[in-house]
């Protein structure tokens, strides 16, 4: 007999980790602990830099079904649920601003007040997830994308950490989850806003 399940995925797998969570948990029915970590699954229907939700005309003609973002699910799962997530999340800023989605340091003050107001969109979102106990959260304040699958921000030396000035404790990733999963902790850190954070890995690209 299965004794512990755990469903995971990165970027769209964080999205189908959402979506499935609970069809995933009703597979063990006899499992002690089932659970979900949804790693930068997290993708927002947000006012795009345009002022406008630009992607929403290509999409009009789509059945109403099919048309849905994780923001919108992540309150009905019942299974235990943690999301991992930047909150500058790299892959959803990338496709505007030549100069700034290369490379974040280059990014003007009227760009960074813009990505401040997307960070406080996504802690937004996920308000009511985070007042049920069993559920976790890692939202940290890097310019990045699917951290869980590699190394050296999941599991290293240098790895991002959320520091818990209430707890006086800190958190990388891997321990995080890992207390969450097997119950050691409750884990619910937020990162102070950018640039605060100075253990944050972000994503610098050459070209795109």
């Amino acid at each position: 007999m299965t004794l512990k399940a755990l469903l995971s995925g990165c970027s769209v797998g964080g999205l189908a980790a959402i979506i499935h969570c609970d069809e995933f948990c009703g597979l063990f029915p006899m499992t002690r602990r089932v659970k979900c970590l949804s790693d930068a699954g997290l993708f927002l229907y947000a006012i795009d830099v345009s002022g406008g939700r630009t992607l929403r005309n290509l999409y009009g003609d789509v059945v109403g079904l099919q048309c849905f973002f994780p923001q919108n699910l992540i309150a009905s799962v019942k299974t235990t649920l943690f999301i991992l997530n930047a909150d500058y999340d790299s892959w959803q800023v990338i496709f505007y601003w030549h100069d700034c989605r290369l490379n974040h340091a280059k990014c003007t003050a009227p760009q960074i007040q813009y990505l401040q107001g997307f960070r406080i969109h996504m802690l937004n979102v996920i308000k009511d997830l985070a007042r049920a106990n069993q559920n976790g959260l890692f939202i940290n304040s890097c310019f990045s994308h699917s951290q869980s699958e590699r190394q050296d921000t999941w599991f290293a030396d240098n790895s991002p950490i959320i520091r818990n000035k209430i707890l006086m404790n800190m958190h990388d990733i891997a321990l995080a989850v890992g207390d969450w999963y097997f119950d050691r902790a409750g884990v619910k850190v937020i990162d102070c806003p950018y640039p605060c954070d100075n253990t944050s890995h972000h994503l610098i690209f050459n070209n795109f």
